[in-house]
């Protein structure tokens, strides 16, 4: 019987597993949804047909549901993003002047579960077309939280995304149906590439597995290192302190380190899209759906070439 098991062990090393991982951004993660538009003009499938398991964080998490859970194209995922919905999701603002000094959070989750609603309804994680998980935290417990079509099928998929992306300041804590108070995972890793690996090594533990990572933009203006040593906490927030933790490339180092060229990550400075996560103006959102062409432009051969089984 040992015998065996190495046997099937060692043929199973041949298989290979595609993953996806998509970062959170709030509206600049439309730009990963126009990549993955391209992605699919150019190999002649539905991204749902292309991977094998599909794991985000916040508004990442969001599309990545539309991808594995509805099977949905990239060109109809648009609709999710449509003006409409941003304003849904984005109405009934707490804020005066948008000053951080308010004590409560910028928005409510109402108009987020009445969008997600329209389009998962009380579908479970584990009724899910394809293998995904989302990331969040858990606040009470004070750790991180994968709730994901095989560890957690009984949550709905509404709910995981809505905690996924619960980002402190602008969405209240969310509570799902276990009972726990959940919170954006980007707290724990806004690029979650090595989570979405681990994970795809205890699904697929004998395969060889290649990362896809599709980010949001990275703000990459200078941050004055005099100034900085007098700010306190309004100063920090306004100088954009979480835009710092989220971006932080641990993790993409880590998994370059461990599987080399099968991994890639896409993604590039903001250069003129907004670094705010809820800029939806027109003109911000034009801004968004170029830097996702520009990726394909810069990254589809090499993405193409990952792919390549």
């Amino acid at each position: 019987m040992k015998t065996l098991k190495k046997v099937l062990n060692f043929l199973g090393t041949n298989d290979t597993k595609l993953v996806l991982s998509l970062d959170g951004g709030g509206v600049r993660a439309i730009a990963q949804v126009i990549f993955l538009q391209e992605l699919e003009r150019s190999i002649g499938k539905p991204t749902h047909e292309i991977f094998d398991f599909f794991l985000g964080t916040s508004a990442g998490s969001a599309n990545l549901a539309c991808l594995a859970a509805r099977e949905m194209k990239a060109k109809d995922i648009l609709g999710f993003w449509s003006e409409e919905n941003l304003k849904e999701t984005m109405s009934k603002s707490f804020w005066d002047n948008a000053s951080f000094l308010q004590t409560k959070p910028k928005y409510d989750s109402k108009g987020k579960e009445k969008v997600l609603s329209e389009y998962f309804g009380e579908q479970k994680l584990g009724e899910s077309k394809n293998p995904m998980g989302v990331l969040t935290y858990d606040i009470e417990s004070r750790t991180p939280r994968i709730l994901s079509s095989y560890a957690s099928p009984e949550i709905s998929i509404k709910n995981a995304v809505i905690a996924s992306s619960a980002a402190p300041i602008y969405y209240p804590t969310y509570q799902i149906e276990d009972g726990s108070w959940l919170i954006d995972g980007g707290i724990v890793a806004n690029n979650p590439c090595l989570i979405a690996y681990s994970e795809a090594k205890k699904l697929f533990p004998n395969s060889r597995i290649k990362v896809l990572s599709i980010g949001t933009g990275i703000n990459r203006k200078k941050i004055s290192g005099p100034r900085s040593a007098k700010w306190g906490a309004l100063s920090w927030m306004r100088h954009d302190i979480l835009g710092v933790m989220l971006e932080s490339s641990m993790y993409h180092e880590i998994i370059t380190d461990l599987i080399g060229n099968d991994y890639l990550r896409i993604n590039s400075p903001l250069g003129r899209v907004n670094r705010r996560m809820d800029d939806n103006s027109k003109s911000n959102l034009e801004r968004v759906n170029d830097m996702g062409l520009s990726w394909w432009n810069d990254f589809g051969n090499q993405t193409k070439k990952l792919l390549s089984k």
